[in-house]
């Protein structure tokens, strides 16, 4: 046995379990245990506790398959609305003017640690803090079941555009361009029939894990052998595959290898140099600005038709800075254009903007709620096909959520009770593929307060079955309905025991528990079969 390998492991297991604690602290008090993680990553460095080349290992894999799972979930129908490549430019070209000016002016001033930044170093700060975090949005959408909604489709399509700036200055600062050879990438096109022949034939265990892994860290090598950034080509790998029909079965695949290796980032920002009181301080002072970057948003957002709700949801998840800015300093201090300790003073800001994040996020309906009437203002009387009002028409049983467990329910209520059912769903690719299958499958987000307002004859529905895979989006439908007109019975799906007296007290009455009646489902669907053989 290597005794060599054992103290490296050895010395890493400080940073897991404190990473472990301070995440479960972060939980018990209602923050993403990601918070925790970043202060772990400080405590470590206050400490002069190094992690070992293990968390560097863990950071790189965790954005690469992260960025891959975005690409697999990507719409590139929705990057071309204007909601998110207008939005995206104008905020950007905004927040770099308007942040810009006011680091100059304190340079001006005499400022400790801003002052000798010209005008030039300011505009590069600035274009670093107007990214949002891909990391810590995707992890918010994921956790809240909210990365097909309009809120989050429109996010993650601001934050592609923002990684492809973040893409474009590298390459154009590198000594290097992509070879001739980056040309040769564009064969991916026709090589998708061979890479969805390989897809089907996987399989469903193992063997797909291991291929997830081969096109998510193969796309990355090879877009890093012809001069382009690794994890572009793990985007772009993902966004191959995402009309595949495994596509979603292959994200679910990587989403527990990729959250623990996204904790080696988290763990890295804290790490990525030695704290000072003046850093620490500037840290502090730039975190407010990412309200003003939330402001920015609502307001972009607003004018281009997004009700008020859908704009602050979507506004509060970027209220963040980003990882990418990280990497745009990083490059600013190697090329000599920031001081070093340009770098700490983001990874703080980063790091506390990412709590205050996190606490917004956590209270975005009550937010929303408490202040209904203020943000309505804002709304134009427009609305995007997304957002018009629903028709169920006297649909008296309603299925939210249309994956798998929904369309079983939806076929066999639209046998016994045919016309009286209306499914919904907030994915507008599966809506489409349920409506080209006869279905009558309507495009809406049943975790918005707004949706019940927006459905039309609502009163006529006796049944709501939720059908939702994310326990946290069933408690927010829960407690969306809980606030509407709506007085009939609610029955919802279940994977885990724990989640059944969480359903039953925020209103559902009847609870199926998918685990644990599998095998009595199964069992009444043969002895009905054999019945029936029987009698012929």
């Amino acid at each position: 046995m290597d005794f060599e390998l054992i103290a490296i492991a050895f010395g890493d297991v400080v940073w897991i379990a404190l990473a472990f604690v301070l995440g479960l602290l972060s939980r018990a008090v209602g923050l993403p245990p990601m918070v925790g993680f970043l202060a772990t990553g400080f405590a470590l460095n206050l400490y002069g506790i190094g992690s070992g080349e293990v968390l560097q290992k863990l950071s790189d894999l965790g954005i690469t398959l992260l960025l891959f799972t975005v690409g697999l979930k990507l719409n590139l129908r929705t990057l071309a609305r204007p909601q998110v490549w207008a939005v995206a430019g104008l905020h950007m070209s905004i927040a770099v003017v308007g942040f810009a000016a006011a680091i100059h002016l304190l340079a001006l001033a005499g400022t400790p640690l801003v002052s000798g930044v010209d005008l030039p170093r300011s505009l590069l700060i600035a274009f670093a803090l107007s990214f949002s975090s891909t990391v810590f949005v995707v992890k918010v959408l994921e956790e809240k079941g909210a990365m097909a909604s309009l809120a989050g489709r429109i996010a993650v399509g601001i934050l592609i555009v923002q990684d492809l700036a973040a893409v474009a200055l590298l390459a154009a600062s590198a000594d290097a361009w992509p070879t001739p050879w980056a040309l040769l990438l564009l064969l991916l096109i026709p090589a998708r029939p061979l890479l969805t022949f390989v897809l089907d034939r996987v399989g469903h265990g193992e063997l797909l894990v291991l291929y997830s892994l081969l096109l998510a860290l193969g796309g990355a090598e090879v877009f890093e052998l012809v001069g382009l950034k690794g994890d572009l080509g793990a985007l772009v790998l993902g966004v191959v595959l995402a009309r595949h029909h495994k596509a979603e079965e292959v994200a679910r695949t990587m989403f527990g290898l990729k959250n623990l290796f996204l904790l080696g980032f988290f763990l890295s920002i804290g790490l990525s140099g030695p704290l000072t009181l003046e850093a620490f301080l500037v840290g502090a002072a730039i975190t407010p600005l990412v309200l003003v970057k939330s402001a920015l948003f609502f307001g972009l957002f607003t004018r281009f038709k997004l009700r008020a709700r859908t704009s602050l949801r979507a506004s509060l998840t970027l209220a963040n800075y980003s990882e990418f800015g990280l990497i745009v300093a990083a490059l600013g201090v190697a090329n000599g254009w920031l001081d070093a300790r340009w770098l700490i003073v983001l990874a703080i800001a980063l790091s506390f903007s990412c709590a205050v994040a996190a606490v917004l996020n956590a209270a975005a309906h009550r937010i929303y709620q408490r202040y209904r009437v203020a943000w309505t203002h804002f709304e134009r009387p427009e609305r995007l096909v997304d957002e018009r009002p629903l028709d169920i028409g006297g649909a008296r049983i309603a299925i939210l959520g249309m994956g798998r467990i929904g369309t079983a329910a939806y076929d066999h209520m639209h046998r016994r009770h045919d016309g009286a059912v209306v499914g919904v769903d907030f994915d507008p690719q599966r809506v489409r593929h349920h409506q080209s299958a006869g279905r009558r499958v309507l495009l809406g987000d049943p975790r918005d307060g707004d949706f019940w307002d927006r459905v039309q004859s609502a009163q006529s529905l006796d049944l709501v079955m939720l059908a939702l895979p994310n326990r946290a989006a069933k408690l927010a439908v829960l407690d969306r309905i809980s606030a509407s007109a709506f007085r009939g019975r609610i029955a919802a799906a279940v994977r885990f025991p724990d989640e059944m007296e969480a359903m039953q007290e925020a209103g559902a009455s009847i609870l199926f528990n998918l685990s644990a009646e599998a095998g009595s489902g199964f069992a009444r669907h043969v002895a009905a079969q054999m019945s029936l053989g029987g009698r012929t």
